[in-house]
């Protein structure tokens, strides 16, 4: 289990969360919503240690300091945002082999093997061997979710994963992140498409103000209305659809 006990973080000249506490049990998907700026992706990064902690405690699996490597055995991290390099599709998700590599540096073939399921899971193997430069944003997408997974890490924190992806395909990656905690990763994801978010998760935390200004159920969180008090929005659960939909005003 990742713990954050009363985390506060930001930058020198500004708090962006103060007094944050969570939990991500292994087995679990989370989705993290908030409006544009409220430190949803300053969440990921300090779990992960890109920004560092001003106070409070995180513990990962009972442990509160860990090496570089150790994290990145542990938890992998899709950011927002990422550069496209002249390497091959095959080439990057072996990337996410290189935490598990010993000197010297050489993939093995359980790398490989682990980097190919990878690929196969986010059905692009066939083009393994295509530049990411010659891809959509689409097909880089999944190709940095292939990393991930390939990376093999009890926890998979992602900014945004539906980004660039078409509805199917959101919801095919949705499918595989559902399926992935059911297997017992623990999953924690910045989401914006709310009935996505609601429809596929265990719990959503909403960050309001610098804090979680609620940590439930998808259920209980539609219920209570903070998500009209946040987005300004109505969301409701239709159980005949069994899914959850925006409710627009009636003209």
């Amino acid at each position: 289990m990742i713990e954050l006990k009363k985390v506060t973080a930001g930058y020198p000249s500004k708090t962006v969360l103060s007094e944050i506490s969570l939990s991500v049990p292994k087995g679990t998907l989370i989705s993290v919503i908030g409006k544009n700026g409220s430190g949803k992706s300053t969440l990921l990064k300090t779990v992960i240690g890109i920004i560092n902690a001003k106070s409070g405690e995180m513990l990962f699996d009972g442990e509160s300091e860990l090496s570089r490597q150790s994290m990145a055995k542990k938890v992998s991290y899709l950011a927002q945002g990422k550069s496209v390099s002249d390497m091959t599709v095959e080439q990057l998700v072996l990337h996410g082999r290189f935490p598990h590599l010993s000197y010297p540096r050489r993939y093995s073939k359980k790398d490989r093997e682990i980097s190919s399921a990878a690929l196969r899971q986010m059905g692009i193997a066939d083009i393994a061997g295509t530049p990411l430069s010659a891809l959509s944003g689409g097909m880089r997408q999944k190709a940095y979710i292939a990393m991930a997974l390939a990376q093999d890490t009890d926890y998979i924190l992602l900014d945004e994963p539906t980004t660039y992806l078409d509805i199917s395909n959101q919801v095919e990656l949705m499918k595989i992140l559902r399926s992935l905690a059911d297997r017992g990763k623990g999953i924690v994801a910045v989401m914006h498409d709310l009935p996505l978010a609601f429809g596929f998760s265990d719990r959503i935390a909403v960050i309001k103000g610098a804090k979680i200004a609620a940590f439930d159920t998808p259920q209980k969180i539609c219920d209570s209305g903070i998500v009209q008090e946040v987005f300004g929005i109505d969301l409701q659960y239709s159980p005949a659809e069994k899914s959850y939909h925006y409710k627009y005003p009636s003209r």
